[in-house]
């Protein structure tokens, strides 16, 4: 079966040869005990952990299957069932975590039952992760890349913000993209390649690859009737919303509130005992060890590829020789090859932002373009990137292989990525 986590341990043992020559190995372990130290990776680590932890309580209690059944008889068509997973996701837009992991949990057994390929369940979750969350003010995207725009003298401190909403109308990927999902579930565009195989598939009875089938067969029963409510699962859910603003928009700290919150309240309506509530809650977090690994390597494959320079070198190949009127769409071209091929988004816009922006003013290039198809080129790569964490994250939440997820989004992600470049080059002629 076709995997994410070899090809990224071959790329990241190649580049370190690159590096290293014989010592390749030792650099690479290095590497990854580096990742494992760095605080972002300990973030991660801990946020999938505890989404692991309260989705493992919300199936194993019945209250997941309760949400799924009550939205199964409200909905009444596959393509009702699709774009309420996009209402879903455009709902949750405080952080593209919990929005990959929390609405592919919840709408998996509604798509199942009008015949709905996991892989597009995938990608419908996947399109409403960072393009939601760029395009709102209010998420974690938005905060980081703010403070990028006052740190680097874009914007006066305190004006971060401002100037992002400013360029909100020019990030034209994540518009492009949020579009896309409900146009190809009614049918306005056309089921293609690889997610067209998938599409057939599902229509035959089988959701998902015959070889990742017996991955979905774990002990997700209820264990009594007690739990099985539907606001069960809302309610966990919400809290985490709340609290995840609550504390600054602070997943992390979101999250752990509302694991605890969700164990007293199991252990209150008696649908577990204190033994199978901590055993359930593990269970769940260790279903994210793959995930786990994956992120962590992603970004072992992250520091290869700084310290080969290879994204200030196509910034500084690709600079060297545009001028005003295709410096935008050359910048959102390269920079999103860079993140689709790096898996580097928030890194990318870390290095990017202090070259591009100050090149894009000499030249009296639109301040807003520039930023916008800088902030484009990350949601392509976190989009389309085969071992991104909104990929890896989407797949898992939905039930899919992930790098099946990867391949059948893919062509819709490069029709939104060309559709952009065409709009980014006619906005900077006109």
């Amino acid at each position: 079966m076709k995997r994410a986590l070899e090809p990224l341990v071959f790329g990241c043992l190649v580049g370190f040869a690159m590096l290293s020559g014989e010592n390749f190995a030792s650099s690479f372990l290095d590497a990854v005990l580096k990742s494992m130290g760095d605080e972002t990776v300990r973030w991660i680590v801990l946020v999938v952990a505890l989404f692991g932890a309260i989705i493992g309580l919300l199936v194993k209690s019945g209250g997941a299957k309760a949400f799924a059944e009550s939205l199964s008889r409200l909905v009444k068509s596959g393509s009702q069932a699709l774009l309420t997973t996009w209402g879903l996701g455009v709902a949750i837009f405080i952080d593209d975590y919990l929005n990959a992991l929390a609405v592919g949990s919840s709408m998996k057994q509604v798509t199942d039952k009008f015949k709905i390929s996991r892989e597009m369940l995938s990608y419908v979750v996947d399109t409403t992760a960072a393009p939601v969350c760029i395009l709102l003010p209010f998420s974690t995207w938005a905060i980081y890349v703010s403070g990028l725009l006052e740190s680097n003298g874009v914007a006066a401190t305190g004006e971060g913000l401002k100037a992002y909403i400013s360029a909100i109308p020019y990030m034209i990927y994540a518009w492009i993209a949020l579009i896309m999902p409900p146009l190809l579930s009614t049918g306005k565009i056309p089921l293609i390649g690889a997610m067209k195989e998938a599409e057939i598939r599902a229509q035959a009875g089988q959701h998902l690859p015959p070889d990742y089938a017996e991955e979905e067969n774990g002990d997700d029963q209820p264990t009594n009737d007690k739990g099985k409510k539907a606001i069960n699962f809302i309610l966990p859910m919400v809290a985490l919303i709340f609290f995840t603003w609550l504390f600054d928009v602070d997943i992390l700290k979101g999250a752990a509130v509302t694991l605890v919150m969700t164990v007293v309240m199991f252990k209150v309506q008696g649908v577990f005992d204190l033994h199978e509530v901590f055993n359930t809650a593990i269970d769940g977090a260790k279903s994210m060890v793959e995930v786990i690994i994956i992120l962590i390597m992603s970004f072992v494959l992250k520091d290869v590829n700084d310290q080969l320079e290879l994204t200030q070198y196509i910034i500084e190949l690709a600079t060297s020789f545009v001028n005003p009127v295709i410096l935008p769409v050359m910048t959102f071209l390269c920079l999103s090859t860079i993140a689709f091929c790096t898996g580097t988004f928030w890194g990318l816009y870390a290095v990017a932002l202090p070259i591009i922006i100050p090149l894009g003013q000499a030249m009296s290039v639109d301040i807003n373009l520039m930023i916008g198809s800088v902030i484009s080129a990350g949601a392509f790569g976190s989009h389309a990137c085969f071992y991104s964490d909104s990929t890896i994250l989407s797949a898992k939440g939905s039930g899919c292989p992930p790098i099946q997820h990867a391949l059948t989004q893919l062509p819709y992600a490069v029709i939104a990525a060309a559709l952009s470049a065409l709009c980014i080059l006619i906005l900077s002629i006109v």
